[in-house]
């Protein structure tokens, strides 16, 4: 198989790297203050990438100085060859730098933490020993805390300088939450020590004490050290959710093997330009995309295909970057170089799919534009519901504290994109592109597919499928006449003979007066003894053909094949059946596809009877014939208004029909029109990876909802829980250790698609296969006529019971296995009834 996607991978939008952010507000301020700048048409953030996609006339310049003023910074991905002050390239932008940083300031944080936790907790409540200096005084105590808590306030001072800022811009985020929970803490601490303070001075020791249980330092440090452990664990998954991105990026070489005056001249990779030749040893990564001019070798392509088994590559034909040369030596001229190699195109289009954004995703990002400040207002009201109450003004504190620290619109922010990206990179592992967010979450609803016949469930090309010698003739003389005839034919019949007589090894004679009639056959001499090929009518009219032969060739053309006869002199030496064949994995693909509940139906040029063998084999549901190349956009169209559609298709005249699509998927092996057009793009050209693509898409979808669902839910409990509505009273210190959890369990959820298994049918699919189906039939006038169908359809491997009626004019089938509409529809006709439609 040889990739061939140039110029497929369209430059959906110009990628900045964005830094600052911390949750889904920040996103959604900077997207909302990007689409405002003018030439700007459309702006998608990813939280999960710290990226921006932006679309439209507005300058790199203007983009920037907008993010900027939203109290954020950003800088251009750099896509080309050379970078510069102000661009990133991909691998930079996708590196982890969080997580060291997170890693450092959480050990340190923890050191004090610990040493705070003891005069705090371990000496008021447990008793633990302090020097005596500290034994009797509490000031002196509340002052160790303080200063404790001020060091890991510094420590943390990101959390501030974010979350103040971004109430100075009136666009407050989690980083506000954060700190004006702990600044609250660390203020009433502050003031309860200057009160105790004073208490001591005056000798009065209830009221000390009474003070000494208003500290609230060790929650201020508390918070921030587990807010900075939440963000570390969640840092450190989001990393292993671009691994699937990082992963193709390492495959790209560094270096290449240039030939330059018959010297062999190691450059970087970056460096070679289209028409250079270069060479690849065995062991080592293919540079660039080329032509093989010399040599043979075998090429592992898995690394883009998910395919195992290496292809042989000889002169002539084509080698991607990115993939393993692994036993000749080969010579080969550059044909794309940089990013427009197939492997910088897969990179730019998985990429390009995280920078997009789901339409499950709005729902969350507009609840995410409006949860900070809402939450802000709770945790003032809850402080003063309390202190209405009666509360004391330390206790309604905490719960107004609680309320802050609990709240996570991160959680919120992430559960799209990280299953997205996830799911992104999991289908570019194993050869399935989605171009989009949105068509990774829109393939699994699917209801109807429509398939091409040529090129998509078949191989598009002819093939020998039987060789049938006439009565004395064996079938290597037939073939060897039949070669020697065709050898100087174009047809694309004639191929198919000339391979299987070429895999046979034979060599064909040399015919002289070879003559070509259109539409009828061919005629040439061998020695002197006369040789004819071509059709029934052509041949018929030259050599006597038995009635045998005859119905042979009828039952042929029923299977959807072409016979070809030959003859010499005067006697008929027998028939070749050509046929356009079915791919291997084509019934498995469309069994699949229906066992999820999804209508397939095949288009196809072909006329009834072919198309019909063709539907036969694969085992579609409808078979739709005669469709010119301009009217299968008319025919998706017409199926779109029974349910949502994908098409699939390989060549130009399918590119209106995969625009047109609710979905449109491309086979990797077609046309650059083909795959431009599409949403989705199968490297390995296999029809099996459609339901591979849609049961991936349903399990995103799954994940997506399953993410949503726990960022909502633990909100809506968790709020109320802090605020002490529930009959709890939730410590500050465990409201920030579950917003800590929160986050984490959404990326670790997320990463479990990484397990799924894209090609195993799971039990609901397998459900599906008891079902029954009803078709209507014309023509039925009596019980015999009943009869005859009943006992046709009830013959068909995988019906168990078929209860005709001539009167309703109909025949309730119960399958079993796996039976397609047209394999019922074909069993009633051949009765000599018709069916008008098949519910």
């Amino acid at each position: 198989m040889e990739l061939h996607i140039e110029g497929s991978v369209k430059k959906f939008m110009e990628q900045y790297s964005v830094t600052g952010m911390s949750c889904a507000a920040c996103s959604a301020r900077v997207e909302k203050a990007v689409s405002g700048v003018q030439g700007v048409t459309s702006c998608s953030v990813s939280l999960l990438t710290h990226s921006m996609g932006v679309e439209g006339s507005a300058s790199p310049d203007a983009i920037v100085a907008a993010v900027q003023n939203a109290g954020y910074d950003a800088a251009l991905k750099n896509k080309g060859k050379e970078e510069s002050a102000g661009t990133l390239s991909e691998e930079e932008a996708l590196k982890d730098r969080e997580t060291p940083v997170l890693k450092k300031r959480l050990a340190v944080s923890l050191g004090f933490l610990l040493i705070l936790m003891y005069f705090s907790m371990g000496h008021m409540m447990w008793g633990w020993p302090l020097p005596s200096f500290f034994e009797d005084n509490h000031v002196a105590q509340g002052l160790v805390q303080l200063l404790l808590t001020a060091i890991v306030m510094v420590i943390n001072q990101k959390f501030f300088v974010s979350g103040f800022k971004s109430l100075l811009h009136r666009a407050p985020n989690m980083d506000a939450l954060v700190a004006l929970g702990a600044t609250a803490a660390f203020g009433y601490s502050t003031f309860a020590l200057f009160a105790m303070t004073d208490a001591q001075v005056r000798g009065d020791a209830p009221a000390v004490m009474a003070y000494m249980h208003e500290l609230y330092f060790e929650s201020a440090a508390m918070i921030l050290a587990l807010i900075t452990l939440g963000k570390m664990l969640e840092a450190r998954s989001k990393g292993k959710t671009t691994d699937a991105l990082k992963g193709l990026m390492n495959l790209a070489p560094k270096t290449a093997t240039l030939l330059q005056e018959g010297q062999e001249v190691i450059v970087p990779a970056s460096q070679v330009k289209k028409g250079d030749c270069f060479v690849v040893r065995p062991g080592e990564n293919i540079p660039v995309d080329g032509v093989v001019l010399e040599g043979n070798s075998a090429v592992d392509e898995s690394t883009l295909t998910g395919e195992s088994i290496p292809v042989d590559k000889a002169a002539g034909d084509r080698i991607s970057a990115g993939t393993l040369n692994q036993s000749g030596f080969i010579r080969c001229e550059a044909v794309r170089v940089g990013e427009d190699t197939t492997l910088s195109q897969i990179i730019q289009m998985v990429s390009d799919a995280a920078a997009t954004k789901a339409p499950i995703a709005k729902v969350a990002d507009k609840v995410s534009g409006i949860f900070v400040p809402v939450v802000i207002l709770i945790a003032l009201i809850t402080t003063a519901a309390w202190l209405l109450a009666g509360q004391g003004a330390g206790f309604s504190l905490a719960r107004g504290i609680s309320v802050l620290v609990i709240s996570c619109p991160c959680a919120l922010g992430l559960a799209t994109p990280v299953a997205i990206m996830v799911g992104n990179g999991l289908g570019a592992r194993n050869g399935i592109l989605f171009k989009t967010a949105m068509s990774l979450e829109e393939t699994g609803k699917t209801q109807i597919v429509a398939l091409d016949k040529t090129g998509t469930i078949t191989q598009g090309e002819p093939r020998v499928t039987d060789l049938i010698p006439c009565e004395g003739v064996e079938s290597k003389e037939l073939l060897r006449i039949a070669y020697s005839l065709e050898k100087k034919s174009e047809h694309p019949l004639a191929r198919a003979i000339h391979q299987k007589a070429e895999q046979e090894g034979m060599e064909g004679e040399e015919v002289r007066d070879f003559k070509a009639l259109p539409g009828n056959g061919l005629t040439a001499f061998l020695g002197d003894a006369a040789l004819y090929g071509g059709s029934y009518q052509f041949i018929s009219g030259l050599v006597p053909v038995s009635a045998e032969v005859t119905t042979r060739s009828e039952q042929l053309s029923e299977e959807g094949k072409t016979p070809l006869f030959f003859a010499r002199g005067g006697s008929l030496l027998g028939m070749i059946a050509v046929a356009d064949v079915i791919k291997e994995d084509s019934p498995r693909a469309v069994r699949e596809l229906r066992n999820m509940g999804i209508r397939v139906v095949m288009l196809t040029g072909d006329n009834q009877r072919t198309a019909r063998a063709i539907g036969v084999q694969a085992g579609v549901d409808e078979v739709i014939a005669g469709v010119l190349p301009e009217g299968k956009e008319s025919v998706i169209r017409e199926l779109k208004q029974k349910g949502k559609v994908i098409m699939v298709g390989d060549g130009i005249n399918d590119a209106p029909a995969l625009t047109s699509a609710d979905i449109g998927i491309a086979i990797g092996a077609g046309t650059d029109v083909a795959i431009d057009a599409a949403d989705v793009v199968l490297m390995k050209s296999r029809l099996s990876d459609v339901p591979a693509a849609v049961r991936l898409s349903r399990a995103a979808l799954r994940n997506i909802h399953q993410n949503l669902f726990w960022a909502f839910i633990y909100n809506i409990v968790g709020i109320p829980l802090a605020a002490g509505v529930l009959g709890w009273q939730l410590n500050p210190m465990f409201a920030a250790a579950a917003m800590s959890l929160s986050s984490f369990s959404v990326v670790t959820n997320a990463l479990r698609l990484n397990f799924f298994r894209l090609h195993k049918s799971n039990q609901k699919e397998k459900e599906n296969k008891t079902m029954e189906k009803t078709l209507k039939i014309e023509g039925m006038m009596c019980g015999h006529c009943e009869a005859h169908v009943k006992k046709a359809l009830e013959a068909l491997e995988g019906v168990s019971q078929a209860s005709v009626s001539h009167e309703a004019k109909t025949a309730v089938v119960t399958l079993e296995g796996d039976v397609s509409e047209e394999t019922l529809r074909q069993a009633v006709v051949d009765q000599g009834y018709k069916v008008t439609e098949i519910q």
